[in-house]
């Protein structure tokens, strides 16, 4: 009989299988045209991420790279194939289902940052701890702050806050709770090109610390070749 333990470590963090995304709004960024007069902006996408590792899903825009990062997240549904994070075909469970999935087991982070006004840089980081009911909250969001330099910022609202900075708190969020998958759309997209490689910089070494697995949306060929492993994506088609 084999060891239970090495077949849970042979299950891919992600596992996607024929997965197609086709909408009828012709204000869509579609890559083609069906004949039935749908927008096709994915088909048939095929591909496995081994647990720790790291990918990069590059291509032009409107290619659907970002249509497929909300995909793996749960936050969109397909048209055909599937999605298993860590074997837990995704599409499966109903939306209760998914948004457990993405609180236990999910970080993301946001080109446009996704932090809310009205809370500080301690308590946007401090939500997704409290949301899972974690009683020392406050000091784990604090020591995350300090890891990503920004301890003395932390009662700082985002309006405050430079580009460079909000993105560290976004960081900081994500990771906060350890999630064993972190996925990331163009994490740098809204900075300038030296606090962009200084936001990938650490998103790298928090990753590494961490050990989880990172997927990540670039336009940048220099930060996918930080990857392990890169896919494109071209006319909604891994090429």
């Amino acid at each position: 009989m084999p060891d239970s333990s090495s077949v849970t470590d042979n299950i891919p963090a992600i596992e996607v299988t024929r997965l197609g995304k086709r909408v009828a709004d012709a204000a869509a960024p579609a890559t083609d045209i069906s004949a039935a007069g749908e927008l096709v902006i994915l088909q048939n996408i095929d591909f496995t991420v081994q647990s720790g590792t790291t990918l990069a899903i590059v291509g032009a825009s409107g290619s659907g790279k970002s249509t497929l990062l909300g995909l793996l997240a749960g936050l969109d549904t397909p048209s055909s194939g599937s999605v298993k994070i860590d074997g837990v075909d995704i599409f499966a469970l109903d939306e209760d289902g998914r948004a457990g999935l993405r609180k236990n087991r999910l970080g993301f982070v946001f080109q446009s940052f996704q932090l809310l006004g009205h809370l500080n840089a301690l308590e946007n980081v401090m939500l997704p701890l409290e949301l899972r009911g974690d009683s020392e909250a406050k000091s784990k969001a604090q020591r995350m702050l300090e890891r990503v330099g920004l301890g003395s910022r932390v009662k700082h609202y985002p309006k405050y806050l430079s580009g460079g900075e909000q993105q560290r708190v976004a960081l900081a969020r994500a990771f906060v709770t350890e999630p064993p998958l972190l996925l990331a759309d163009e994490p740098t997209g809204s900075l300038d090109a030296a606090t962009g490689e200084a936001v990938i910089a650490l998103m790298f070494e928090l990753n590494r610390e961490r050990g989880s697995t990172l997927v990540l949306v670039t336009h940048d060929a220099s930060v996918a070749a930080r990857c392990a492993k890169t896919i494109t994506i071209a006319a909604g088609k891994i090429v």
